[in-house]
């Protein structure tokens, strides 16, 4: 069994959805693994990972717009060292995920038609987010 692991960074503007498949695609192919598993796992505390639609962008719109409604940013919060978003931030990633399990076959992420990997910045403002990438197979 080989092992594979590599961090990338991925410069977000500010609250939205980064698709990031291209990215870790690229680190499975390079890491010369035909079949196994590949995990991502975001390093931070105020973003999280999705896989999600990626051909009608009215659905990552739908989602933002749902989570602005369900986690507010005008609540009462007692962690604010970070501004008005940094709770709202930190209560977003609990609700989706740090880290995604993607099955690697031929070579490559095996994903859906219709599915794309992305990075949910939560913070209003832009970040250099960190992702390690763990891939394992033959």
């Amino acid at each position: 069994m080989k092992l594979h692991q590599q961090v990338i960074q991925v410069k977000t503007s500010g609250k939205c959805l980064h698709k990031i498949t291209s990215q870790v695609n690229d680190v499975v192919i390079n890491s010369g693994i035909n079949t196994g598993l590949c995990t991502v796992f975001i390093l931070h505390t105020s973003a999280s990972l999705i896989i999600q639609e990626n051909a009608d962008p009215d659905v990552l719109a739908d989602l933002s717009s749902f989570f602005s409604k369900l986690v507010s940013e005008s609540a009462d919060y007692l962690h604010s060292a970070e501004g008005v978003d940094d709770m709202p931030s930190h209560i977003r990633s609990v609700l989706t995920s740090t880290s995604e399990n993607i099955i690697i076959h031929q070579g490559r992420l095996w994903l859906g038609t219709w599915q794309g990997l992305y990075l949910w910045e939560h913070r209003m403002r832009s970040h250099l987010r960190q992702i390690a990438i763990h891939i394992q197979g033959e």
